[in-house]
């Protein structure tokens, strides 16, 4: 059975992968609220174990990296799902609101996948699996922090995916349109109302939807798809 980490696991999407994929993969977690990472491998027994972290923390970072070096975890999927939202219109944006985001969406993607990857190398065979979102093509409204860490993962997907390629690794992305988790339930009725006007489909993505996507690109069947995007966004945003 193959290993699977994935990062930001308490949340909507993190925890429909991991709901999913339980059974077909030995799956273990990193997030930063260590009730939230009980009560999940509580309900999925099947979690082999977790890492508490905060992503904006490179120091937290590095210890995870070691204790799972430590552990001698052997990891060939990795899916980078963990993300934040700090809003502002960009002429109010401080730098700490800037930082935060850029940290913790963009930078931690760029150690986990590093020291992972280089174990993945040795072993010829490896999934990265990039989280990211519309609004890193499409931008939006006081998320400049966060389109653009959105953005720099699939840019650097890219790089990445044609580096390791020879090594048998894939590397591609799935861009989540409207999906109904924590980081949406904020909105109005009237808010959710105006996006989903705008969705050619005409309803709010699941977290399942995105689930499905990973399942698809950890297995034998993505072996020639590489370097990609995989939208799913009910036609948001047809890229």
């Amino acid at each position: 059975m193959k290993t699977l980490l994935v990062t930001g696991a308490t949340g909507g999407i993190g925890y429909s992968i991991c709901g999913l994929l339980q059974k077909k993969y030995k799956i273990f977690v990193i997030a930063r609220d260590k009730s939230k990472v009980l009560s999940l491998c509580n309900e999925f027994a099947d979690i082999a174990g977790y890492f508490i972290c905060d992503l904006s923390k490179n120091d937290q970072i590095k210890r995870t990296i070691q204790e799972i070096a430590d552990k001698a975890i052997k990891v060939d999927i990795l899916v980078n799902n963990a993300g934040i939202t700090n809003d502002s219109l960009f002429l109010r944006m401080d730098s700490d609101k800037w930082k935060n985001v850029i940290d913790t969406n963009l930078n931690s993607n760029f150690m986990l996948t590093s020291a992972i990857s280089k174990k993945m190398i040795k072993n010829r065979w490896g999934r990265i699996i990039n989280i990211t979102s519309v609004i890193g093509h499409i931008g939006n409204y006081g998320q400049a922090n966060y389109s653009a860490s959105k953005a720099g993962v699939i840019g650097m997907s890219k790089s990445i995916a044609l580096e390791l390629a020879k090594r048998n690794i894939t590397v591609n992305c799935i861009s989540p349109g409207f999906i109904e988790t924590t980081m949406t339930s904020v909105l109005s009725d009237e808010q959710k109302k105006s996006i989903i006007e705008k969705i050619p489909l005409g309803i709010i993505g699941s977290p399942d939807d995105v689930a499905h996507c990973v399942e698809f690109l950890a297995s034998e069947k993505s072996k020639y798809i590489t370097g990609q995007t995989l939208h799913v966004n009910g036609g948001l945003a047809m890229l």
